[in-house]
Protein backbone atom coordinates (compact mmCIF):
# COMPACT_ATOMS: atom_id res chain seq x y z
CA UNK A 1 0.00 0.00 0.00
CA UNK A 2 1.35 3.42 -0.88
CA UNK A 3 1.73 6.15 1.68
CA UNK A 4 -1.06 8.14 0.01
CA UNK A 5 -3.51 5.23 0.26
CA UNK A 6 -2.49 4.64 3.87
CA UNK A 7 -3.12 8.30 4.67
CA UNK A 8 -6.53 8.16 2.94
CA UNK A 9 -7.45 5.00 4.82
CA UNK A 10 -6.35 6.56 8.11
CA UNK A 11 -8.39 9.69 7.32
CA UNK A 12 -11.47 7.53 6.63
CA UNK A 13 -10.87 5.55 9.84
CA UNK A 14 -10.49 8.75 11.86
CA UNK A 15 -13.65 10.19 10.30
CA UNK A 16 -15.53 6.96 11.10
CA UNK A 17 -14.24 7.05 14.67
CA UNK A 18 -15.41 10.66 15.00
CA UNK A 19 -18.89 9.68 13.74
CA UNK A 20 -18.98 6.75 16.17
CA UNK A 21 -17.97 9.02 19.05
CA UNK A 22 -20.62 11.60 18.08
CA UNK A 23 -23.26 8.87 17.88
CA UNK A 24 -22.18 7.55 21.28
CA UNK A 25 -22.53 11.03 22.78
CA UNK A 26 -25.98 11.41 21.21
CA UNK A 27 -27.06 8.02 22.55
CA UNK A 28 -25.78 8.85 26.03
CA UNK A 29 -27.55 12.23 25.96
CA UNK A 30 -30.78 10.60 24.76
CA UNK A 31 -30.53 7.90 27.43
CA UNK A 32 -29.96 10.51 30.12
CA UNK A 33 -32.92 12.54 28.87
CA UNK A 34 -35.06 9.41 28.80
CA UNK A 35 -34.04 8.56 32.38
CA UNK A 36 -34.82 12.09 33.53
CA UNK A 37 -38.17 12.03 31.73
CA UNK A 38 -38.99 8.64 33.22
CA UNK A 39 -38.00 9.85 36.69
CA UNK A 40 -40.13 12.94 36.24
CA UNK A 41 -43.09 10.85 35.10
CA UNK A 42 -42.49 8.46 37.96
CA UNK A 43 -42.48 11.35 40.41
CA UNK A 44 -45.68 12.71 38.91
CA UNK A 45 -47.13 9.20 38.93
CA UNK A 46 -46.19 8.77 42.58
CA UNK A 47 -47.85 12.06 43.47
CA UNK A 48 -50.98 10.99 41.59
CA UNK A 49 -51.01 7.63 43.35
CA UNK A 50 -50.67 9.35 46.72
CA UNK A 51 -53.55 11.69 45.85
CA UNK A 52 -55.69 8.68 44.93
CA UNK A 53 -54.73 6.87 48.14
CA UNK A 54 -55.66 9.95 50.18
CA UNK A 55 -58.98 10.34 48.34
CA UNK A 56 -59.73 6.64 48.88
CA UNK A 57 -58.96 6.92 52.60
CA UNK A 58 -61.22 9.97 52.91
CA UNK A 59 -64.07 8.16 51.14
CA UNK A 60 -63.53 5.07 53.29
CA UNK A 61 -63.82 7.19 56.43
CA UNK A 62 -66.98 8.88 55.13
CA UNK A 63 -68.53 5.49 54.35
CA UNK A 64 -67.62 4.19 57.81
CA UNK A 65 -69.18 7.29 59.42
CA UNK A 66 -72.32 6.94 57.31
CA UNK A 67 -72.64 3.24 58.21
CA UNK A 68 -72.26 4.13 61.87
CA UNK A 69 -75.03 6.73 61.55
CA UNK A 70 -77.24 4.16 59.83
CA UNK A 71 -76.57 1.65 62.61
CA UNK A 72 -77.56 4.27 65.18
CA UNK A 73 -80.77 5.09 63.29
CA UNK A 74 -81.66 1.40 62.94
CA UNK A 75 -81.09 0.85 66.65
CA UNK A 76 -83.30 3.83 67.48
CA UNK A 77 -86.05 2.60 65.15
CA UNK A 78 -85.89 -0.93 66.54
CA UNK A 79 -86.04 0.41 70.07
CA UNK A 80 -89.33 2.22 69.50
Amino acid sequence: MSAERINEAMARINAAMARIDAARLDINASAKLSEETAASKEGAGSARVMALVNAHEKLREEVADTLSELDTLIEELEGE
